[in-house]
C-alpha cells in the first residue's frame, strides 16, 4: 500500500467575517480621532481639487492664445492647450483625491 504524499491536510477555510470586523473598527476609530474635520474642510477639498484643474485649464488656455498670436495656422492651439490643460488639471485633481482616500 502506497503512503500519501499529503503531509498536512488542507486547513479548512477561515471566514471572512474577523478581517472586516477589523477594518470597520479602526474606520470608526480614526473617525473618532478626526472629529474635527468639518464640512469646512470638506469645502478647502473641494476648493483644491477645483482649483488643481482650473490652473492648468487657464495656463493652457493662454499658452495656446501666445502660440495662435506668433504662429497662425489653421488649427487652433489654444483649443488643443485647453483640452491639454483639462486633461492635467484632471490628472493633477485625481492625485489630490487619491492622496485624501490614502489617509483614510
Amino acid at each position: 500500500m502506497k503512503r500519501s504524499d499529503k503531509s498536512t491536510p488542507n486547513p479548512p477555510p477561515q471566514s471572512d467575517f474577523p478581517r472586516q470586523v477589523k477594518i470597520k473598527s479602526s474606520r470608526k476609530l480614526k473617525a473618532r480621532r478626526e472629529e474635527d474635520r468639518s464640512i469646512w474642510f470638506s469645502f478647502g477639498m473641494i476648493g483644491v481639487v477645483g482649483w488643481s484643474v482650473a490652473i492648468p485649464m487657464l495656463l493652457g488656455i493662454a499658452l495656446g492664445i501666445w502660440i495662435d498670436s506668433r504662429w497662425p495656422s489653421r488649427y487652433s492651439w489654444t483649443l488643443m492647450m485647453l483640452f491639454v490643460g483639462i486633461v492635467l488639471g484632471c490628472l493633477n485633481a485625481w492625485y489630490w483625491v487619491q492622496q485624501e482616500s490614502r489617509d483614510d
